[in-house]
Parts: structure tokens; C-alpha cells; sequence
């Protein structure tokens, strides 16, 4: 099968790389040279404009799955680009944007599309559509998570691994949760609290990372958290109150503070999913832990994320989905797509203990 990757970043690199290793003709698209002369080794590099929609849509139409890497601003205008192409595509951009407005567009092109399929988004509604599918009344349910550098240097004790904007994105949405059984948006840093999550202790703050989990899942609580190593979210939200981080400053922003977080350290990842409800009339809890680290020249962000989607994308290809815009945790409802997602990820030395 021919796909295409969007995106020659880290993440991308690494779906590129599960790909091309399980048999695919795979091409990634991007406009940084630099990025595309990564990989010539497994995949066919083709220059690709994103923010050309008709460009876009005559580069889709030449594959039959396209795999979507690009950062949030991105993400929507290619989901159209592949409805138009008549492409199924598989997408990991945090875009503002609510995807499932485009599901009647894409069922009437017959066309599959599955957003946020990562790491978190993705990975995490996995495994909490698989808690509350196994819970007879799903009570409560939080999500922690977080993709650290293991060496964390001052003064911002943080390291980007993903795109600068979309971090910065995380710290200025409105995150949206549900309590009382209803979905309310709350500041993100409305609360940093410090939680211990396996043998590691974090700050952590509210993130916007449940998205469709608001719509499928039904609790009186559900929350996700994002973790950071302690000294890091008091200055950023100084830089947030004054302003540094506002549409017309973040370019100037991010100069300066981009490289206080580049540096060289192993990153790791980790979550915790944890949901508490009623099981055959008992108050019962399950729940999953993640821990990997950076391997084989990849960073462990780029592990999950990409590696994820690329299963996901091996779903979609061999054995198909409905047609329509597709949230991931419809993936950990069905046995079957769960067991091949958790067997395929364990395969690759990511390893999710569970409980409950």
C-alpha cells in the first residue's frame, strides 16, 4: 500500500519508520529539506507544502492512506484536503478545531478518518474507552501524562521534543473536563498540584487533552492532567500573565525561551490512567501505567506517538473502519482493536502494566 506521512519531524520520522519496516510503500511529505534528507534510509521524500490546500489534495489523491504529523494549525485543512482527495488518513495534530464537524462530509466521500491518534491524545483514549468499557457505571476518571527529559536543566527544567506551539497551546486553552456530569472549561492553570505518578514526583495542570472523551465518555468526573518537573509551571504562567505568550508576541516568545529548552538529555514518557466505578454492584477500580524511554535514535515521545499511529494506521489499512471521522477511543472499546494495539506496541519494547 501506498501512504503518505505528513510531517518530517520526529514524530513523523518515527511513523515513516514503523511503516516502511512492515512492508508499505512510504513517502513523507514535508518543505524542510533538512528534515527530508532524515529519511531517504526507509521512506521517499517529497516535497509538500501544507498550508497549499489545493496542492494538498492533488498530493493525496496519488495515495491511498495518508498519515497526518503536522502541527495543530495544520490539522483541520488537511483533514479536508483528504476528504476532497477521497483518502482515509489517520491524523495526530492538536488542532483547535473541532474535527467531527467534518464526519457527514466524510462518510458521504466514504472516507475514514481517525484524529488524535498519538500518544495523548490517543494512546490515553485508548485505555480509557477500554476502562469504561469494562466498567458497568464509570464513576470517575483522570488521565496523567506527561514526556520529560530525564536530565531536566534550569531554568524551565523542561525539553521540547514536539512543536513549541502546540506546548504553548497547552498553557493557554481553555481545558475542557467534566464534573457534576457535565462539561465545563476551566483555565488550565487554575490549579498546579504536585502528584506522584510510579517512583516520580511532578506538578502537574489541567490540560485540554480529553476532547472527544467528553462526548463518549459518561462519569461524574473526568479529568487529564499533564506533568511537568517542579520549577516549570509558576514561570510559565508568569509568562502568560504578562503576556508573552499572546498571538502577536509568541513568535518573539518562543526565540527566546525555545533554546532554554533544547538541549541534550534521554527524555521519558509516562501515564497513568485510572478509572474508578461499579463493577457487578462493587466499587471497583482499573487502571494503566506507561513508562518507556528513548531508543534507537528515537526519542520516546516519538516512540509513542508515532508508533501508535502507526498501528492505528495498520488498523485502518488491513482491516478498515466505518467510514466517517473516527474519535481513538472507539479503538479501545473493541477487543479486538485494543489487543492488537496494546500486543503491537508491546512488540516494539512499550510495555503498559494494568490493574484492576
Amino acid at each position: 500500500m501506498k501512504v503518505l506521512v505528513l510531517g518530517a519531524g520526529n514524530i513523523g520520522k518515527a511513523i515513516a519508520y514503523d511503516l516502511a519496516r512492515g512492508g508499505f510503500d512510504v513517502h513523507v511529505g514535508d518543505k524542510n529539506v533538512e528534515n527530508l534528507k532524515e529519511i531517504e534510509k526507509f521512506a521517499t521524500p517529497l516535497s509538500v507544502d501544507a498550508s497549499d490546500f489545493d496542492g494538498l489534495v492533488r498530493v493525496m489523491k496519488e495515495f491511498e492512506l495518508v498519515v497526518g504529523a503536522l502541527p495543530g494549525k495544520f490539522g483541520f485543512k488537511s483533514l479536508e484536503a483528504a476528504i476532497e482527495a477521497g483518502v482515509d488518513m489517520v491524523d495526530i495534530s492538536f488542532m483547535p478545531e473541532d474535527p467531527f464537524v467534518l464526519r457527514e462530509r466524510a462518510e458521504e466521500a466514504q472516507v475514514t478518518i481517525i484524529v488524535d491518534a498519538g500518544f495523548a491524545p490517543g494512546l490515553s483514549n485508548i485505555l480509557m474507552g477500554r476502562v469504561w468499557q469494562e466498567m458497568d457505571e464509570l464513576k470517575e476518571g483522570y488521565i496523567y501524562v506527561g514526556g520529560l527529559p530525564k536530565e531536566p536543566k534550569p531554568p524551565l527544567y523542561y525539553r521540547i521534543t514536539w512543536s513549541p506551539y502546540d506546548l504553548i497551546e497547552e498553557y493557554t486553552r481553555p481545558a475542557r473536563v467534566i464534573r457534576d456530569g457535565g462539561v465545563t472549561a476551566v483555565d488550565p492553570f487554575e490549579e498546579i498540584k504536585r502528584v506522584t505518578v510510579g517512583e516520580f514526583e511532578f506538578e502537574a495542570f489541567i490540560s485540554d487533552g480529553l476532547r472527544s472523551l467528553l462526548e463518549n465518555i459518561k462519569a461524574e468526573k473526568l479529568e487529564e492532567w499533564t506533568l511537568r518537573w517542579p520549577g516549570h509551571l509558576k514561570k510559565m504562567k508568569v509568562l502568560r500573565e504578562l503576556g508573552f505568550f499572546k498571538p502577536e508576541n509568541i513568535d518573539k516568545t518562543l526565540e527566546v525561551i525555545t533554546p532554554l529548552m533544547s538541549y541534550e538529555s534521554p527524555d521519558f514518557s509516562i501515564m497513568q490512567v485510572v478509572g474508578k466505578g461499579i463493577i457487578n454492584g462493587e466499587e471497583k477500580e482499573i487502571g494503566y501505567l506507561l513508562y518507556d524511554e528513548e531508543k534507537n535514535g528515537f526519542t520516546s515521545m516519538a516512540r509513542i506517538t508515532g508508533f501508535t499511529a502507526a498501528v492505528i494506521a495498520r488498523i485502518v489499512a488491513e482491516q478498515g473502519c466505518v467510514y466517517g471521522v473516527i474519535p481513538p477511543e472507539i479503538l479501545g472499546m473493541r477487543i479486538d482493536t485494543y489487543t492488537r494495539i496494546m500486543n503491537e506496541l508491546e512488540e516494539k519494547g512499550i510495555e503498559v502494566q494494568r490493574w484492576g
